[in-house]
């Protein structure tokens, strides 16, 4: 790579404006970004070969910008020093923040005198390093070294610290016969022969801590690079960088100065290829190498990728395989920890706490912590602050295509079903706190878990896709028991939150479930709990049919609280599909059966839909009074939400605009200190419907548009609101 990339970006925009294009159009016709020609234009950003090679021939330079980028120097040698260091790619892009640092550590004062260069496999550790060097060699007039210590070399053990010297030493031409036999001897004479000198040491592919601080040299004027998959923490008087995937734009870069013109054809399937090579370079690399030695189109390329059948083997070209170098990675795991890494690809999210690590592996958090701390010193997972941690989607491919299958079915399936109890109990948790009156499914695990409201709805708002993303696992892993239990325990949340695809998503994998284990029971309770999430979304065909069926099940056996439900949930369908009549027949028949039994909550929903069919028979009195009742019955902040918004439908359809309003602000005022977002947007709509039945039409308009400006969708199949507002806009 060129070392003054001002003067190659000088030159770039002389010959771009001397022939008239823009920037734009230059971007355009080289298939690289508007932003990135831009920085390489300012000399921020250095030019490789291949994009000098690209700008020359758009822009008909002859061979004139590809100069400057091949006008590189070779590192130099002093007399008696060594030029030890291997040529650098062509292909090196990126990586501007990290070449920044290294040249700090290689050109700054003495303070630092090491930096560790670690990551996971395949992010380019080593290319790094050599060019850091290179650029800097000329600063190292003693000479540059550069030793493999095969920390992760298939078919080679790592050197040891004692063999590593030896090398060293005959570089720095010592006689074998005058290499002292001990570590120790081999140390004091390696600081001794660079006492004085400034000499430059790349170490690449170290094991650990214990294997590079012998070869430390006591020189302050020289300087160490070192690469590793591990963090080596230990070596704290080194800087430590950690490379991680490519930024998108330079991942696209690299694949396309690899593939040259075959990448040229689309920038959104190369855009897909580099993602699904998690952008990581050595993956980019060799699916850009595979494109160039012919037969795959991009988009049989990109095909391959996105199959998790071929993945690795489309990434892997003979010689060079991710999945061999990630292999090596996990081979050199101690026994704890190559246990624990293939349980985590049983979790079904990228993210996984902590805690749901703790019991896919059946072990204590402390232990968890200890466990995941290791492999995050490997790069094999990456730990976040928060109790998380986050797996690398390559990574996570290799574990569940590669690692996974070779343990035990029997450990498999514990892993699973810890994970899913550990699911259930914290989310029984979770809903006991935002709803702690409902009834819920009786659930025979510990209470390990506590939540205020506050966190309940942080942590499930937080948690729900990877919660129902579990529900799926438990019964691919046919945990059935515990795959309904936690479906139905998301069920509040979901109704809450207005969630309803994952609603119905993970329910019907709970049916299925209930109905593999001959329950009756418990499929009454998910149809019925389906039934609502189906009338949420206005599918009353749906709704209908799953309640019926729920009452036919908790009637055949004999569970007469869950029947009254089912006909309770069916008279709601009833009351949207336009059968008030009906419906208010059914509520009532409910209502005195949740009365006999004590069911405080359930009356208060029951009284609520009362007043609602009274409201659409024109019963004005009627309903007030059921709306009245049903406040008083409300033990929870969100079922006075509901109820003060359902009061003030009610004074608002009789025509009573100041009682409307004042119900609508107070439920205004409750919904958004309860950060109940569907309320607060109906309560909304229902002030302005309010203003514009009054004649103020500017004020409706900006009542309205404050309901607008909340990401929920309030449908009039559901809310009376709505249509009304709909009919006075016209």
């Amino acid at each position: 790579m060129f070392e003054n990339p001002q003067e190659f970006g000088r030159e770039l925009r002389r010959r771009r404006l001397s022939a008239g294009m823009s920037l734009a159009a230059l971007a355009a016709a080289a298939h690289f970004t508007k932003g990135y020609l831009s920085k390489v234009e300012n000399g921020r950003v250095s030019a490789n070969r291949g994009l000098a090679g690209i700008c020359d021939r758009v822009l008909g330079a002859n061979g004139a910008l590809l100069a400057l980028v091949d006008r590189e120097p070779a590192p130099a040698r002093a007399a008696g020093g060594l030029a030890g260091l291997p040529d650098g790619t062509r292909h090196f892009v990126g990586r501007a923040g990290e070449s920044e640092r290294l040249a700090e550590v290689l050109r700054g004062p003495d303070v630092v005198r090491a930096c560790v260069i670690t990551g996971l496999a395949g992010t380019g550790k080593t290319e790094l390093a050599v060019s850091a060097a290179r650029a800097a060699a000329r600063e190292f007039p003693d000479g540059s070294l550069f030793l493999d210590l095969h920390g992760h070399t298939g078919g080679v053990p790592e050197l040891s610290a004692s063999d590593a010297l030896d090398r060293l030493l005959r570089m720095l031409d010592v006689p074998g016969p005058r290499i002292p036999p001990d570590e120790d001897g081999r140390a004091n004479l390696f600081r001794d022969r660079l006492a004085g000198k400034r000499v430059l040491l790349v170490l690449d592919n170290a094991a650990s801590g214990a294997q590079v601080r012998p070869l430390l040299p006591a020189e302050a004027r020289c300087r160490v690079l070192v690469t590793s998959r591990h963090r080596l923490a230990s070596l704290d008087d080194a800087a430590h960088v950690a490379v991680g995937e490519l930024a998108p734009d330079d991942a696209v870069l690299l694949f396309r100065v690899v593939a040259g013109e075959f990448a040229a054809a689309d920038e959104g399937v190369v855009a897909e290829i580099v993602e699904l090579c998690g952008r990581v370079p050595l993956a980019i690399r060799i699916a850009a190498a595979r494109l160039l030695g012919g037969g795959w189109s991009l988009a049989e390329l990109r095909d391959r990728l996105a199959d998790d059948t071929t993945r690795f083997g489309a990434l892997d070209d003979g010689e060079r395989s991710v999945a061999a170098a990630f292999r090596l990675s996990c081979d050199h795991l101690p026994t704890d920890q190559a246990r624990m890494f293939p349980l985590l690809a049983v979790h079904p999210a990228v993210d996984v706490e902590v805690d749901a690590a703790a019991a896919l592996a059946g072990v204590e958090r402390a232990e968890a912590e200890r466990l995941l701390d290791r492999l995050h010193d490997a790069h094999l997972v990456t730990r976040r602050p928060g109790g998380y941690l986050a797996i690398h989607d390559l990574v996570r491919s290799f574990a569940v295509l590669r690692v996974l299958p070779g343990v035990d079915v029997a450990e498999r399936r514990g892993a699973a079903r810890r994970l899913v109890e550990y699911a259930v109990a914290r989310t029984r948790a979770a809903d006991e706190a935002i709803e702690p009156f409902r009834y819920r499914p009786p659930v025979d695990l510990p209470d390990a878990w506590s939540f205020d409201g506050d966190s309940a709805l942080v942590w499930l708002r937080a948690q729900w896709p990877t919660l129902v993303a579990v529900v799926e696992r438990a019964a691919a892993e046919q945990v059935f028991d515990r795959c309904w239990q936690l479906a139905c325990l998301l069920r509040a949340f979901f109704a809450r939150e207005k969630l309803s695809e994952p609603w119905v998503r993970s329910h019907r994998v709970a049916l299925g479930a209930a109905t593999a284990l001959g329950d009756r029971e418990a499929e009454g309770m998910v149809l019925n709990n389906l039934g609502m999430a189906h009338l949420e979304r206005c599918e009353f065909a749906e709704a209908a049919t799953c309640h019926a069926r729920a009452h036919e099940l908790f009637t055949v056996a004999g569970n007469g609280f869950g029947a009254t439900d089912a006909r309770a949930s069916l008279a709601w369908v009833r009351l949207y599909q336009g059968e008030p009549e009906v419906a208010a027949r059914d509520l009532a028949a409910a209502l005195a059966v949740y009365r006999a039994d004590g069911r405080v909550r359930n009356e208060a929903i029951t009284l609520r839909g009362l007043a609602l069919a009274a409201t659409a028979r024109g019963r004005y009195d009627e309903a007030a009074g059921h709306a009245r009742r049903a406040a008083e019955c409300a033990q929870t902040p969100l079922d006075a939400v509901l109820t003060e918004n359902c009061l003030a439908w009610v004074h608002f359809t009789a025509g009573d605009a100041e009682s409307a309003r004042a119900r609508y602000e107070r439920a205004l005022e409750s919904a958004r200190a309860e950060s109940v977002a569907y309320e607060e947007a109906r309560a909304l709509v229902g002030l302005g419907n309010v203003a514009a039945a009054g004649g103020d039409h500017r004020a409706a308009a900006r009542l309205w548009a404050s309901a607008d400006a909340i990401p929920v969708t309030l449908n009039p199949c559901l809310l009376d609101e709505v249509r009304v507002r709909e009919e006075l806009t016209g």
